[in-house]
């Protein structure tokens, strides 16, 4: 049984969609815009909750105490609080200060105890946030919660930066003959490297299952979808992905010997990697999505190493993005990645047309790759031919626009 048929896409889903939840958002002020910037997801019950965070040692605050959240309410939550245009960061003891009052604000507007809300940020890293209009924000976020379509968008655009677009997934799945639905969001465009990166995201589904075993399980699908994205090479203070579980699908509780939890691994794993591809495709200032498959490695994680070394090349980025089939700035990158590599016996393909095999280079059509490269989407495969080891990437093109977002981000 493939993948796709363990699960449905639902193309206009949002993450209010599984039973239980409702999200918002509002503008505060804290961007110069008038777009949103603060919003919320709210569970009508106590959800099973689980969370990985970034893996750069200055964590923002946020993180800080929605990591005290989730341990001193052993795995569960009923509500996330998020703010954009500023970060939280690098702020000190005031920091920490200031993100526990936004999670006592709304616990307190909602009716919760403060450990059943989690708190996140994105923005400017350095400076203080303007508690008194976060406040004001809070105390009209519970009239702002839907849970229809529009409350999703409110929440998606409260989240975002310099992201151009929203980035939502939905799937449903059968589980014990009830439909279960799972639903993504997230936000990020710059600072964007696997081990998380400057990215928020956040799945909520009605699924029953528990928290130890939900913990596991996001681990092990952001390891191959989140954690295999790159836009920069940069690692963010402020990354997370937390997920909620309502319970209120109604069926027996997932174990991983439950006949359908293959179903719902995999339905999770569709709206991870699908909002990992939407992060990578909106990079800053980037044309194009690329995606690397890394095949024949003497096993996955070396696979997954060289993908990642591929697809973070300044040099290959640089070459997708002029559209030129620079097959040596592949292999370069393949070689440095510090994994085992026959030199003789590497195949390499972009798109469809061969450009090396077996290590040597094959003569190709200019013109057709000229073309090929100039669309919106670039796919590259390498093939070592050593072993069974697999892995994708995915990433995007540096461009001059690049540059110019980030050498004035904070100004």
């Amino acid at each position: 049984m493939g993948q796709q048929s363990l699960y449905t896409v639902i193309p206009d889903g949002s993450i209010t969609l599984p039973k239980g939840f409702k999200a918002g958002g509002l503008h505060c002020g804290l961007k110069k815009t008038d777009r949103h910037d603060l919003g919320a997801i709210w569970c009508e019950v106590e959800a099973a909750a689980a969370g990985v965070f970034t893996t750069n040692l200055f964590q923002a605050a946020p993180l800080l105490v929605t990591r005290e959240s989730l341990a001193t309410g052993q795995g569960k939550l009923r509500a996330v609080l998020v703010n954009s245009g500023n970060a939280n960061a690098c702020t000190g003891k005031q920091g920490e200060a200031d993100a526990r009052q936004m999670r006592a604000s709304l616990a307190e507007q909602l009716g919760v105890e403060p450990h059943q809300v989690a708190v996140a940020s994105t923005g400017v890293i350095g400076e203080l946030l303007k508690m008194d209009r976060v406040s004001e924000g809070i105390r009209q976020l519970p009239g702002k919660l839907r849970d229809d379509r529009k409350g999703g968008d409110d929440f998606c655009q409260a989240i975002l930066t310099t992201d151009l677009v929203q980035k939502t997934s939905c799937v449903s799945v059968q589980i014990d003959g009830q439909t279960v639905t799972i639903a993504g969001a997230a936000k990020g465009s710059g600072m964007i490297h696997p081990n998380m990166a400057t990215m928020l995201g956040f799945v909520t589904t009605d699924a029953v299952i528990g928290p130890s075993l939900l913990q596991e399980l996001l681990r092990e699908v952001t390891n191959v979808t989140f954690n295999m994205i790159t836009v920069d090479g940069d690692t963010s203070t402020n990354d997370m992905l937390l997920i909620m579980a309502s319970g209120l699908a109604g069926h027996r509780e997932l174990t991983r010997e439950h006949p359908d939890f293959a179903a719902f691994a995999a339905g999770l794993r569709h709206v991870c990697t699908e909002l990992a591809k939407a992060i990578a495709r909106d990079g800053e200032g980037a044309t194009k999505l690329i995606e690397t498959v890394v095949s024949g490695a003497v096993s996955d994680a070396a696979a997954a190493a060289i993908a990642k070394t591929i697809i973070g090349s300044s040099l290959v980025k640089s070459a997708m993005f002029g559209a030129d089939a620079n097959w040596g700035r592949i292999i370069a990158a393949v070689g440095r990645a510090g994994q085992p590599v026959n030199i003789e016996t590497v195949d390499i393909r972009i798109g469809d047309i061969v450009v090396l095999e077996q290590s040597r280079p094959i003569p190709f059509d200019e013109d057709a790759a000229l073309a090929y490269l100039k669309g919106d989407t670039v796919h590259i495969y390498v093939d070592l031919h050593m072993g069974e080891g697999r892995a994708t990437a995915w990433g995007c093109d540096l461009t001059y626009d690049y540059v110019r977002i980030n050498a004035a981000y904070r100004t």
